[in-house]
Formats: C-alpha cells, structure tokens, sequence
C-alpha cells in the first residue's frame, strides 16, 4: 500500500551523516584534530585512523558546505532505492575508500616526488555513492534504478574530471590541496560494490510475455472474441465470416 512512500532511513540516516560532519568540524574549530591528527597519511601507521575519521573533517566552510548537499542527496538515493544493501554499500564503501587512499603513494604528478600529505573530507564517499547508484542501476537494467542513474549523471557527471590530478589542466605554483587520490579510489569502490550487488535486491523485471514459449488460452480467447465483435477494426485484412452452422443444415442432413 504504502510501497512508493519516502524511506524513514532515507531521511534519518543523511541527516545522521550530516550531524557527524558538522560536529566533527565543530571540534576542529574548538581546536581538535590539529597537525594531521584523523586525517589519511598514506603509507603511515598514523594515518590509519583516518580511515574512520577522516570523512568527518574538512578544511574550511566552503569544503564542508561542498560536500554536505551530495552527501545529503546521494544518501537519500541509496537509502530509499536500495534498502537491502544501503548499509553495506556505505559502511564497505567508506572503509574501503580510506584504506585505498591510505595504500596509494602520495605523488606529485608532474614532479613525481614523494609528498606528505593529510587527506580529510568526504569527497570519497561522495564517489563512492555516485558510481555505486550510477553502475548498479546500469547492471540492474531495471527501469526505475536506471532513471536514478540518469539523475546522478546529470547533476553530478563532472565528478569524473575530480578524479583527476588538477595540475593536469592548470599552471598551479604548488600542489593541488584537492586529493583527486580519493576520488579515484571512492570511484573505483563503488563501481566494484555496484558490481559485486548486482543481482542482489531489485533487478529488471520481465513481463510474462516477453517470455519465448508465453501462452495464455484466457489471452488467445479474449482476442479472438474481440476480432468477432468488431470485424470493423479489420476491414483492411483478409477476414472470413463466421459459420453459421444453419446455413449448411441441407448438407448435414445427407450426411
């Protein structure tokens, strides 16, 4: 009855997310986290916190605010039309995103110098959702998931360029403070999920007929009633009265 009603969870749990982003830079502002503390450093033991932490901490207002709205709009989506793998595909995808990043050597593109670097914010995750709801409705092929689909590309199809290094498109005086890192590992996550839950929860659905061997004697006997109440609609085809079997009384009877 109440199948296309608005998912609780597809409120309760973005503005959970959305809760822990800002009280994480709440206390940033209140002087936590200083000098890299939460954040991925890769290839460092002390950069493996930031694997938990670190999509709940951001640089400034412009970086949380940037994040907070996909966050809020992509976690909709995956909470009201994936209900049965929503939870896996966030927690797998956001742990899954920090240990790639945190395994990928911090290189400068064009310099290809080693370079230290602290990667916070929840741009990851935001990838993350974004391929995973573009993919699994590709995957899926089913009609409803793919129109979501269609909707993340349209608002959010510029996320490719993020995954690559900005020093690629502009003359920059020093490195690019945008980990492009991990969006490409958040990409590379949720396409894999996507992947890997594709036959898992809602799939394409295939109407009786489009079955090869689909008969319905109910179907074939309603078509043919109807051809006979209205001969009118094939006037253009070869069309034979019926038999009226009174008109072949004189031959029955000499049978």
């Amino acid at each position: 009855m109440f199948k296309n009603a608005i998912s609780k969870r597809a409120i309760i749990y973005p503005l959970l997310m959305l809760s822990a982003m800002w009280f994480g830079y709440f206390l940033q502002m209140q002087g936590f986290f200083q000098s890299c503390f939460g954040a991925i450093i890769p290839l460092l033991p002390e950069g493996l916190l930031g694997i938990i932490t670190s999509p709940l901490l951001h640089g400034n207002i412009d970086h949380i605010i940037g994040n907070s709205i996909p966050i809020a709009a992509l976690m909709f989506l995956l909470y009201q039309f994936y209900p049965l793998v929503a939870n896996k595909v966030f927690i797998i995808g956001w742990l899954a995103t920090g240990l790639l990043v945190w395994l990928l050597p911090p290189i400068d593109i064009l310099s290809g110098e080693y370079m230290y670097t602290c990667t916070i914010g929840a741009s990851g995750v935001v990838y993350v959702l974004a391929f995973f709801l573009f993919f699994s409705g590709v995957f899926k092929w089913n009609t409803k998931l793919l129109t979501i689909s269609m909707l993340v590309v349209l608002y959010y199809g510029s996320l490719v360029w993020g995954m690559l290094p900005e020093e690629l498109f502009y003359n920059m005086q020093e490195p690019s403070k945008i980990s492009w890192q991990a969006h490409l590992s958040g990409a590379v996550v949720g396409s894999i999920i996507a992947f890997a839950f594709k036959n898992v929860g809602e799939k394409k659905k295939k109407f009786i007929w489009e079955f090869p061997n689909y008969y319905s004697e109910k179907d074939d006997k309603l078509w043919q009633e109807y051809k006979e109440n209205h001969p009118e609609d094939f006037m253009e085809l070869p069309y034979k009265k019926r038999d009226d079997i009174w008109d072949h009384l004189d031959e029955l009877r000499k049978r």
